[in-house]
């Protein structure tokens, strides 16, 4: 396995993810009920998530040099031949939002280790937004490039993307009365700025977009029910972690990095937060009780 196998599979991957994109925006119409069936972490799957999932599945595990497939939507992981990259995906992030046509997305993270792995094995990662138009935010080699696809096609719309100075926009997942009180302390602090705009859409991705766009902060905390949070380390806060902090942010699960959280398990969750750094800094000294 040579540097250039890797980049050939790392690149048909994000390749195959970008043009699959129109068919599943097109094929949401008609699959707006739920599927009657949960996925692993005990979630009643739409029909939405798990058509593509097994679309994206057939496609991704095609592909010369990937040797895992690994979705939200699924409890096993699907083998492949070649031991060159490692896939983990969430199908469809914001599948909630089908019965209100608010926006979703897809998410990916491409690893160089079996899965389940750390975020510093990550070689690529990126998200799919299903919002007016359809666009792609990729990080790979310490670099974040916009796209909008159409057709199937990428079409570059800015390069070495990174979060704004100023600091705009912020979205707190999980009921409110569920917060730890330290968090409740940081949230007030942030809400207390009038530049700070509330941003939070139900899907996370889109949040998540909202920051890199105009710069602030994503969380979806630690709750009192819900300890380890909600969002799954593998498929969702990796692979945001890795393009943000590309993007010259910082992820955090509390107290580090989201990158360095060693894995146990393939659907294991964690608290995520992301945004800008000195927001994600103010949010460890606060959770530290300092």
């Amino acid at each position: 396995m040579t540097d250039s196998d890797i980049d050939a599979a790392v690149e048909q991957v994000a390749s195959t993810i970008a043009r699959s994109a129109t068919e599943i925006r097109q094929g949401l119409v008609g699959r707006r009920g739920k599927a009657d069936v949960e996925n692993p972490s005990g979630e009643v799957q739409a029909e939405a998530d798990v058509w593509a999932d097994e679309l994206l599945a057939d496609r991704l595990t095609a592909i010369d040099g990937v040797a895992q497939y690994a979705s939200e939507e699924r409890s096993e992981i699907i083998d492949g031949g070649d031991e060159q990259v490692y896939v983990a995906v969430d199908p469809l992030d914001g599948s909630s939002n089908l019965k209100s046509n608010n926006t979703m997305g897809t998410v990916f993270g491409i690893y160089d280790e079996p899965l389940p792995a750390p975020g510093t094995a990550l070689v690529a990662s990126g998200w799919i937004l299903y919002g007016p138009i359809t666009t792609m935010a990729y990080a790979r080699d310490g670099s974040v490039t916009k796209y909008e696809l159409t057709g199937g096609e990428r079409t570059v719309v800015e390069e070495d993307v990174t979060l704004p100075d100023d600091p705009l926009v912020y979205g707190f997942g999980g009921r409110v009365p569920h917060w730890h009180d330290d968090f409740h302390e940081f949230v007030r602090e942030v809400e207390s700025n009038p530049d700070h705009k509330l941003r939070y859409g139900g899907a996370m991705i889109g949040d998540v977009n909202q920051v890199l766009t105009y710069g602030g902060v994503f969380a979806y905390p630690a709750l009192e029910d819900s300890p380890r949070g909600k969002l799954r380390l593998q498929f969702e806060c990796n692979p945001i972690a890795y393009l943000v902090e590309a993007a010259g942010g910082r992820s955090s699960d509390g107290a580090q990095s989201i990158l360095e959280v060693e894995p146990t398990d393939l659907h294991q969750r964690a608290p995520l937060h992301v945004g800008n750094t000195e927001l994600i800094d103010r949010l460890e000294t606060v959770l530290a009780g300092e």
